[in-house]
């Protein structure tokens, strides 16, 4: 099946139950690590160098890396140049989200070093060199769900997973909770270690004990103590701050009223939103409607802010399930409040896990850099080619939930955020179910009921999405399209393997 035929070959079937169209694959099963001597203990040590000589380290390996410390990370510049320095070549990194702080891997491109890498999300100086044709294999683009996945399921085998350990307990156990470098939750990185061939903890912090480690030191070969594994400012992320521009806040009112008369604003809703102003927007006027009607959430989910931490605090749900932390008070709430869960990425949205997470979520509210006549969505490059995201938990969430609602302003800066068809197939458009912005709301014509209800309960302003499109294009004008070159530099993956998408060359 080819490319344009994926594009519209996505089934979905009304807002009561999660998404089960081809690309589900249902050989559903819960995970058993296969790393079962649980009396093992890891090696210390204060040497990377000996560690490193005791690994069967050779060409065409895979490596792997998470992403917790984000941009603050350090220990993946720190492990790829003392493997620069060795002359290893045609490295593969699994690293679960790549950031501007990692473009030591640039040059290791150019040398192959580095050969491929699979990733959930990357930004800055490699997500250009990729684009750019600098890496010599095809790199995988995947989703959050789909990582753990890959490497359960024995698509992706690690030889090394290097895990970035803000603290270990005497027993080589790992926890994201304790550290100068505290990240909050390791939930990224629990698939590697359960997994990978060989598994090196570092960290700059060792105690007797920890508290509630997410990670089992039998499931760690060495442990490396180092000065340093990064900087946790760094790992701040989106805004984290409500939108205050008008035209935000009107976006995100009338997304709250959508969610009010959707029929899920119930005691007992689950509901995840990401960390930009205008999601968190959305998350404070649907406070508000909760707050009126005295209603009760029973979880929020996701990559967890201070907002969503408030409201957990004030009693608007009864627990947080937490695969990373967005700033650092989300860090401090899931140290000391035992309703602030942590999961595993496996949990949070495998396909193949029957109890994901995400297909428990009622509402979800996403972004977008693009989204089409058919509701596909693009986050994954910008309307140049050049990579600049990914889908993380996007893909994921939006199959998973009963009502996935992308938030956006039509135009910014006089581009439209509307296409006739995106520059990458991120999200496929039969999992999207409502597009907002400020100049009117577009329904998936799926949904022909929700279409109706809103038209008779509400005065939100409901149109089909080709008549939004028009307005677009009488501000912006139609943009004249980009040239691809036939050399493809990126795939996108969808949470079950199947490819989306491809990503050409600039």
């Amino acid at each position: 099946m080819g490319v344009s035929q994926m594009r519209n070959s996505i089934g979905r079937e009304g807002l009561d139950r999660p998404y089960e169209g081809p690309f589900k694959n249902v050989k559903t099963h819960a995970f058993v690590s296969p790393k079962k001597d649980l009396a093992r203990k890891p090696v210390f040590s204060d040497n990377l160098d000996e560690v490193l000589d005791k690994l069967d380290l050779h060409d065409g390996m895979t490596v792997s890396f998470h992403h917790h410390m984000r941009n603050g990370d350090h220990v993946l510049p720190m492990v790829m140049e003392k493997l620069h320095e060795r002359g290893i070549k045609n490295m593969t990194v699994a690293a679960t989200s790549i950031f501007p702080c990692h473009s030591c891997l640039v040059p290791m491109f150019e040398d192959e070093t580095v050969t491929k890498v699979l990733a959930s999300y990357i930004s800055g100086p490699v997500g250009v060199a990729i684009s750019k044709g600098k890496l010599k294999e095809i790199c995988h683009m995947t989703t959050h769900g789909g990582r753990p996945r890959s490497m359960i399921e024995g698509e992706v085998n690690v030889d090394v997973a290097f895990i970035a350990a803000p603290a270990v307990d005497a027993n080589g156990s790992l926890t994201g909770s304790e550290g100068p470098a505290s990240c909050g939750v390791l939930g990224y990185a629990h698939a590697d270690a359960e997994t990978a061939k060989k598994v090196v903890a570092i960290t700059d912090y060792t105690s007797k004990t920890v508290n509630r480690p997410e990670i089992s030191g039998h499931l760690v070969d060495y442990v490396v103590k180092v000065h340093s594994i990064g900087d946790p400012k760094g790992i701040v992320s989106g805004t984290t701050q409500i939108t205050k521009d008008p035209v935000g806040l009107k976006i995100a009112r009338d997304a709250a009223k959508l969610i009010e008369h959707s029929g899920l604003l119930e005691n007992g809703m689950s509901f995840q939103t990401g960390a930009g102003g205008i999601s968190l927007a959305v998350a404070n006027e649907l406070k508000k409607i909760m707050k009126e009607k005295k209603i009760k959430g029973s979880f929020a989910s996701g990559g967890i802010t201070d907002y969503l931490v408030n409201l957990l605090k004030e009693g608007y749900f009864e627990k947080l399930y937490d695969v990373q932390c967005f700033n650092l008070d989300a860090v401090e709430s899931i140290k000391v409040n035992e309703n602030h869960i942590k999961m595993s990425a496996h949990t949070y949205a495998n396909i193949n896990n029957p109890d994901n997470i995400v297909n428990k979520l009622d509402v979800v509210i996403l972004g977008a850099s693009e989204i089409d006549l058919d509701f596909n969505v693009n986050v994954t490059t910008g309307s140049d080619g050049i990579i600049l995201g990914g889908s993380g938990g996007h893909a994921d969430t939006a199959a998973g939930a009963k009502l996935a609602i992308i938030v956006s302003k039509l135009v910014n800066s006089r581009i439209s955020c509307l296409v006739d068809e995106v520059t990458t197939v991120t999200t496929p458009g039969e999992t999207v179910d409502v597009l907002v912005t400020e100049r009117g709301i577009a329904i998936n014509p799926k949904h022909k009921e929700l279409i109706d209800k809103l038209k008779e309960e509400t005065n939100l302003k409901i149109m089909e999405i080709h008549e939004l499109k028009k307005i677009a294009d009488f501000y912006t004008g139609i943009p004249e399209k980009r040239e691809k070159s036939d050399q493809i530099v990126a795939v996108s993956e969808y949470r079950d393997g199947t490819i989306l998408d491809a990503i050409y060359k600039v």
